[in-house]
This record gives C-alpha cells, sequence and structure tokens, in this order.
C-alpha cells in the first residue's frame, strides 16, 4: 500500500531559500559587500513580513506602520540569526517579527498606561470574546461566560475589560453619555483653587511672622486675619491710627524683604 504524503501547507510555504545568502554574509567582513548581501536577504524575506502584520489589522494601528515595525522586526531577525546553530531562519524570525508587533503596541499605542498584566488580561477577554461571538450570536456574551471561555476569574474579566476602554483616550469635547445640552468631559474638569496661592504666601511668610515683635504680630493678625479697620486696631492699642498704618507698612515691607531673601 503506497504512503500516503501529508498535503498541509507550510504557513508560509512560498519562503524563499536564502540559506546559501545566509552562510555567505556569515563570512563576509562589514562592508559594501556585506550590505549588499543582507539587503538582499531582507528583501526576499518581506512578504512574510508583511502578512506578519496583517494579522494585526484593524487594532487601532495604521497599516503601513504595522508594515514598518514588522520590517524593523525582519531587519532584527537577519542580524542576529546564526546559521551555524542549524535552525530554518523562518523559525527564528517569524517570533521575533510577532514580537517587534506585540512590543509597538505596548509601548506606543495604548494612550493610557496600564500595567503589563493588565495588558495581558485584556488580550485573553478580548480573545475569549471573539470566540464565544461565534457561538452565542445575537448578543454580547457576559462576564462569567467570558471567565469560563478564558479560565479567569470574574474579576480579572472586569479588569480586562476596563483595559479594553483604556487602549484610546476621550476627547475632553466628548459628549457625556444621556447628556442632552452639550454637557461634556471638560465641564466636569475642576479649575485651580485661588485659595492655594493664599496658602503658599502664607506658609512664605510664617517665619518672618514668629520673628516679630508681639504687638507687630497682633496688629498684623488683627488687620489682615480678624478683620479690624486700623482706627479699631489704634482704639484698642491706645496709639494713633497714623501710628498703626505706619507699622502695617514696616511689617509688610520686612516680610516681602524676608521671603524674597528666602527665594534669592
Amino acid at each position: 500500500m503506497p504512503t500516503r504524503t501529508s498535503t498541509k501547507q507550510h504557513p508560509h510555504d512560498d519562503a524563499p531559500d536564502t540559506a546559501e545568502s545566509f552562510r555567505t554574509l556569515a563570512q563576509l567582513a562589514p562592508g559594501p559587500q556585506h550590505d549588499a548581501v543582507r539587503e538582499r536577504i531582507v528583501v526576499a524575506w518581506l512578504p512574510m513580513a508583511d502578512r506578519l502584520a496583517g494579522r494585526f489589522r484593524n487594532r487601532g494601528e495604521n497599516s503601513e506602520d504595522l508594515r514598518q515595525v514588522a520590517a524593523l522586526g525582519l531587519v532584527k531577525a537577519v542580524d542576529r540569526y546564526d546559521p551555524e546553530r542549524g535552525n530554518a531562519f523562518e523559525s527564528y524570525a517569524v517570533p521575533t517579527i510577532t514580537g517587534e508587533i506585540k512590543r509597538h503596541f505596548r509601548d506606543y499605542m495604548w494612550t493610557v498606561h496600564v500595567p503589563r498584566r493588565v495588558q495581558e488580561l485584556r488580550n485573553q477577554v478580548r480573545r475569549a470574546a471573539r470566540d464565544l461571538s461565534q457561538t452565542v450570536p445575537g448578543r454580547r456574551p457576559t462576564v462569567a461566560e467570558i471567565a469560563k471561555q478564558a479560565g479567569l476569574g470574574e474579576g480579572d474579566v472586569l479588569v480586562g475589560l476596563e483595559a479594553l476602554e483604556s487602549f484610546t483616550a476621550l476627547s475632553l469635547d466628548a459628549e457625556l453619555p444621556g447628556g442632552e445640552d452639550g454637557y461634556s468631559l471638560s465641564d466636569t474638569l475642576g479649575s485651580p483653587d485661588p485659595a492655594l496661592d493664599t496658602v503658599v504666601d502664607r506658609e512664605a511668610v510664617k517665619p518672618g511672622l514668629q520673628a516679630l515683635p508681639e504687638r507687630d504680630q497682633v496688629i498684623l493678625y488683627q488687620r489682615f486675619f480678624g478683620g479690624m479697620t486700623q482706627a479699631a486696631i489704634a482704639e484698642q492699642l491706645g496709639i494713633s491710627q497714623m501710628h498703626v498704618s505706619r507699622l502695617i507698612s514696616l511689617c509688610c515691607e520686612r516680610l516681602r524683604d524676608q521671603v524674597m531673601q528666602d527665594v534669592a
């Protein structure tokens, strides 16, 4: 009985035969001839790199940019490949190129920083939800269904689902859900509290205030914190209003000089 041969094709059955070129490249010293052989190898394998980039379509990145990232991974694979180890170049190049693409997504495509573990949960949840969509058409799979499909806890699934929303940022001008009056996300943001400047000023003058004579401290406190008029302070202390005014001016000038010295 004749032996049946396998008809299963290799994922890259049209892969070029560059074994001899790699052996030549390994023997060449850096220079024009080395660069020419290296370039021929890269060009020969570019179609495979493009196909690998195509696996990542529709994930928010421009197709041409993906092809460039894949080409960069291919160049790295060509430069690092050692034909003496006996492994086919393709078995080394494919994980190198896909790894470069995945790093690109991890490092440059997330507009909100997400820890590595959360990114992995996102990918697991996305794959599980995609697989379930084929078995439960017409509705979104539940958290429990995704957890069972992915082999995760429901808490991890919720984290992964939240991460799915973190891949792209929402515009501050985007209208909030349920709003009918044009209320946008930017309308919910706070603004700097002017009182913070007052806190800074108070802390800056505190050492100078403590160094003033007790009567001067009382005058400044009653005027600026107690809201008393100069006339009322003068009457309470038994001095003239002009004297109070002069003391306030001198104290403020001394405090201002002290703050400026501290800044310098």
